[in-house]
């Protein structure tokens, strides 16, 4: 018989690095031997053929703003990070029930375990609810609109669960959550971010919630009011490709998803069906004694095969499906911080155009401009950073779904075929 499928990790710390990465599979000749978008995809069309100068005389670099050095070594990931070398551990479990007069929710013990300086003490054992979940990724979206933030399972019931307060929608919520709270802590940014230690360790939660928007970063506010009606002219081709992928990964997906559920479907109308019609052969039995015997065994592996079913409708809704819904908001998450990315640039373009078009003898240096440089900088060195880490953890938990999903499909035609 072949061995149980391995579970499904929540990220790991080791990339498969003989699978190539999907944005690389384009020829030199397509894309060059670089991702180096030209200038002219950076600078209005009015003004991409000149050469631009701030009105002090220092010229300006009009070629998209790349990514330093300096920025990605301060993101550099460590992809063989042992997991001795960790100092923040966090795990969802333990949820409850709650009955009050208004409303009926669950909560979830989160514990953690650190050795790192910014926590008062080494562990913490604190209950949240869903909404709290829900407070975390806003507050993590508001403070660090540059990076990737991970999705949250859906608040409504998923297709096919009537009760949400049932034990197996619970459990299932319990495992998104535990793998939420995962990729925040083995991030090397978010990880460190003061909302998700508040999230942590805070026995009241509400106290906090209150100060509202209070706690607005500045990049934050400025990525949410930058654009001023300007259009990005285009994007740089190594984030265009990036688009185009995340385009056809969720239509792909999502076709995937659809068709997955199409087939839990009819496996779970068959198995009521198939429940039926075992029974009728051990009745029969009952009244033919000479076939009894044979009518008994029919009943027996009628009985057998809806077990085996069973338990494989259980595992693609439990384990597969979830892992699909994941990633397809994944991939949402991904594009909206693309989008952001875009409105910096829009706005970095727009205060090119507006220095060159400017005529004056002695302005003062336009530090506003610098600062929206690096502001994009930060965005490309973040994004592309995010992208690779996304990609190691999807190549990561799809082997392990497929090859698990495959063992299971193995198992089952074991049981339901007859020597």
């Amino acid at each position: 018989a072949a061995s149980a499928p391995k579970p499904l990790p929540s990220s790991g710390p080791k990339s498969l690095r003989e699978m190539p990465h999907p944005l690389a599979t384009s020829s030199s000749e397509e894309m060059g031997p670089a991702l180096t978008p030209s200038p002219d995809l950076l600078l209005p069309r009015s003004i991409a053929d000149k050469d631009l100068s701030l009105p002090n005389g220092t010229p300006v670099d009009t070629s998209s703003p790349a990514s330093s050095s300096s920025l990605l070594n301060r993101l550099q990931l460590d992809d063989d990070l042992d997991v001795e070398t960790r100092d923040l551990f966090v795990t969802v479990d333990d949820p409850k029930k709650h009955v009050c007069t208004m409303e009926t929710y669950i909560t979830y013990r989160v514990t953690t375990k650190t050795t790192r300086a910014e926590f008062d003490l080494p562990e913490y054992s604190v209950r949240r609810r869903y909404q709290d979940f829900d407070w975390l990724r806003n507050k993590l979206e508001e403070s660090q609109p540059t990076h990737l933030i991970p999705p949250l399972p859906e608040k409504f019931v998923v297709k096919g669960v009537v009760d949400r307060f049932s034990e197996e929608f619970v459990e299932t919520r319990r495992k998104a959550l535990d793998k939420f709270l995962k990729r925040i802590t083995d991030h090397p940014v978010l990880s460190f971010n003061e909302h998700f230690n508040v999230f942590l360790t805070a026995k009241d939660l509400n106290a906090y919630k209150k100060q509202g928007m209070a706690l607005l970063s500045k990049v934050g506010e400025s990525v949410k009011y930058v654009t001023g009606g300007y259009k990005l002219r285009s994007r740089p081709l190594e984030f265009a490709a990036i688009g185009d992928y995340l385009d056809t990964f969720s239509l792909k997906l999502g076709t995937i998803d659809r068709i997955a559920q199409r087939i839990i479907k009819e496996q779970l109308e068959y198995l009521v069906e198939l429940r039926e019609y075992g029974p009728v052969y051990s009745t029969w039995g009952g009244l033919e004694v000479e076939l009894s015997e044979p009518l008994e065994g029919v009943s027996a592996c009628i009985g057998n095969c809806c077990t085996a079913l069973e338990e494989l409708s259980e595992d693609m809704t439990e384990e597969f499906l979830p892992v699909l819904r994941e990633y397809i908001l994944y991939a949402e998450s991904m594009k909206n911080v693309l989008k952001k990315r875009d409105q910096v640039q829009a706005e970095y373009e727009a205060k090119l155009e507006a220095v060159a078009l400017k005529k004056e003898d002695r302005p003062k240096v336009p530090t506003d401009v610098e600062k929206c440089q690096d502001r994009v900088e930060c965005f490309n060195a973040d994004l592309k950073a995010d992208m690779e880490r996304w990609q190691n953890n999807k190549r990561q938990d799809f082997r392990h779904l497929l090859m698990g999903m495959a063992d299971k499909n193995i198992q089952y035609y074991e049981k339901v075929c007859v020597t």
